[in-house]
């Protein structure tokens, strides 16, 4: 099933990440430029550097220079992520651009690659809860709670790659069809954010 294949390559990339643990390290992609094993090993590096930038920016005692340069590293990578999300769409639209849609085929609330940006997100997350739980300096009741919270992600997960194994199913079949929309935003656009704007003229 492509969901599971999809999380082996999370749970590759976020292992190799914390292997040096370290936000500023060399990006390194072990598949082929432009197969879809890179792409999806690249979006969820992506995902991963961008949670641990998360971490620090929340830090209560961050420079402030040093809080912008991040909130400027974090804009970068959910540009980045965006069209990483866009680059995978166009993946499946390619794989399936032979497939006649039904009559009766219907468009689906989210495309492939952005449910498939939601399990990056959880393999991170599962990631991290399965840490908590196992925490040797953390207390019982801690332990305990994060296990609890595991199993409803262990959960989420099942549940989600069944979701995504069941729509790529229905596009090849027919029943489903898909678009990539362009996400079009606006805040990095100097002719559509009116800071950047204004200070171009």
């Amino acid at each position: 099933m492509f969901s599971d294949f999809a999380f082996g390559i999370f749970e590759e990339s976020i292992g190799k990440y914390h292997e040096a643990d370290r936000v500023d390290q060399p990006r390194v992609n072990p598949y082929e430029t432009g197969s879809i094993e890179y792409l999806l090993y690249l979006k969820n590096w992506i995902d991963t550097v961008q949670w641990h930038f998360e971490d620090l920016i929340r830090d209560p005692g961050i420079d402030p220079a040093e809080a912008l340069e991040l909130k400027r590293k974090i804009d970068a990578s959910n540009q980045e992520r965006t069209d990483l999300v866009e680059y995978i769409d166009s993946y499946f639209l390619n794989k399936y651009q032979s497939v006649s849609a039904k009559e009766s085929a219907t468009i689906n609330t989210e495309s492939p690659a952005w449910a498939i940006d939601r399990l990056s997100i959880l393999a991170l997350k599962i990631y991290h809860m399965r840490e908590e739980a196992q925490r040797e300096d953390a207390s019982r009741d801690h332990r305990e709670a994060c296990r609890k919270k595991l199993n409803v992600l262990l959960e989420q997960q099942k549940d989600l790659s069944t979701a995504i194994d069941q729509l790529l199913a229905d596009i090849e079949a027919g029943k489903k069809y898909m678009k990539v929309y362009k996400q079009m935003k606006m805040y990095n656009d100097e002719e559509l954010n009116p800071v950047l704007r204004e200070r171009k003229h």
